[in-house]
């Protein structure tokens, strides 16, 4: 009983912490996708971007990279407004969109000095599920979705491609516009 009892209460607070202490440390799967695309790799669950810049397999984010353009603008409010909120952008290593749009986001993270430490990168599988029902509690339908927190709260997202195709000046507006 005593076992049961310290299980729960270890499971409950893990549930209530913030969630930057849930997606700090790395916790993912890795499958490939048989039948598709050349076999890609797929990575589902808490990741960050040094697992994919050191994975041959995504040779796609460096190549990306080179080619990604940031908007000005963009970078001066995210420099600006820094402290005051995070990321969390969910990816799938097997999607188009994502081997395009998460290089310029990185590029725009770089560019801006945004902390790395406030971006919690989650992969996702095909069918766009993922670890801890990260995939409900934050209705993902399409990939990359990219959300802005401020205090654990989100207070917008650009999914894929935004509604203008800039994906650095959508995220710029939703920034700015943090008090």
């Amino acid at each position: 009983m005593n076992k049961l009892l310290i299980f729960l209460v270890f499971a409950f607070a893990s549930c209530s912490l913030p969630l930057a202490q849930r997606l700090t440390t790395t916790n993912y799967n890795t499958t490939r996708d048989e039948g598709h695309e050349d076999n890609s790799k797929i990575l589902r669950g808490v990741i960050n971007r040094s697992i994919i810049e050191a994975d041959t397999a995504f040779k796609w984010f460096a190549d990306n990279m080179k080619y990604a353009n940031v908007d000005a603008n963009a970078i001066k409010v995210f420099e600006k407004n820094k402290e005051k909120f995070s990321l969390l952008v969910f990816g799938g290593t097997w999607c188009s969109d994502t081997k395009v749009l998460l290089p310029q986001f990185y590029k725009l993270i770089d560019k801006s000095g945004f902390p790395n430490n406030k971006i919690y990168l989650i992969g996702v599988d095909r069918a766009k599920t993922t670890i801890n029902n990260l995939h409900t509690t934050y209705n993902i339908l399409n990939v990359p979705t990219f959300i802005v927190l401020h205090n654990n709260v989100e207070i917008g997202r650009v999914v894929e491609y935004g509604k203008t195709g800039a994906i650095d000046k959508e995220l710029a507006d939703i920034v700015s516009k943090i008090e």
